[in-house]
């Protein structure tokens, strides 16, 4: 994996919206490319988050008008929807596999992780067929001439190494040392079923929302 393309230094409000563009183009292609409207409530879902955020629509409109400057993002017209979408172009910047999107997206939208962790969360993103698998991709990661991925200093009491993504310059182990854990266990079943039931619920809004328009008008 070599790049001659320099890593951006994203913000988290860069983060968050560009790792929810990776992760729905994979979880819910259906509503992929997406609208504001979804990737707004995409942004603020209560599951598969750290933190959880609650953004309003203009502040995911000013990061998606910076992530398109940076090359990362582009629209998608066409189809019976009149909506502007969107779609990441992190695959097409950076030479990475589905495998490493999965990985990097998961780091983004939920902070530094363990093997395990990641082999846990990664279920509709990619199907991992082992553990080993996936710490064949954190070392591809971290390994990489322009490295992706950043192996943190062991916890106490914690058996596993956990890795963090660059994606936001190198990080303060001293600021994350004394993080709190807010968001520590794995998404279940049920987490992942309403994090899609929060997408479509946004996605009927904007359609109501587009009747009433037309009715009005």
């Amino acid at each position: 994996m070599e790049s001659t393309q320099t890593l951006p230094v994203l913000n988290a409000e860069e983060l968050r919206v560009l790792g929810v563009l990776m992760e729905k183009s994979k979880t819910t292609p259906e509503y992929y490319p997406m609208t504001i409207n979804g990737i707004t409530a995409a942004c603020n879902q209560k599951t598969s988050r750290k933190p959880v955020v609650q953004y309003d629509e203009q502040t995911v409109v000013l990061t998606l008008d910076v992530l398109k400057r940076k090359g990362l993002i582009s629209t998608a017209t066409g189809g019976s929807s009149r909506s502007v979408k969107y779609k990441h172009n992190f695959a097409i910047v950076f030479p990475v596999t589905p495998q490493e999107v999965a990985v990097l997206c998961l780091l983004m939208l939920r902070g530094p992780q363990t093997p395990g962790e990641l082999n846990t969360n990664s279920g509709r993103l990619y199907e991992f067929e082992s553990l080993e698998e996936v710490q064949s991709v954190l070392e591809r990661l971290s390994d990489a001439e322009q490295p992706y991925i950043l192996q943190l200093p062991r916890k106490a009491g914690q058996k596993e190494m956990r890795y963090t993504h660059l994606l936001a310059g190198t990080p303060d182990l001293n600021q994350e040392e004394h993080e709190e854990e807010h968001y520590s266990k794995p998404a279940s079943e049920i987490e992942s079923r309403l994090a899609k039931v929060e997408q479509e619920l946004a996605e009927m809004k904007e359609a109501f929302d587009k009747l009433m328009k037309e009715l009005m008008g």
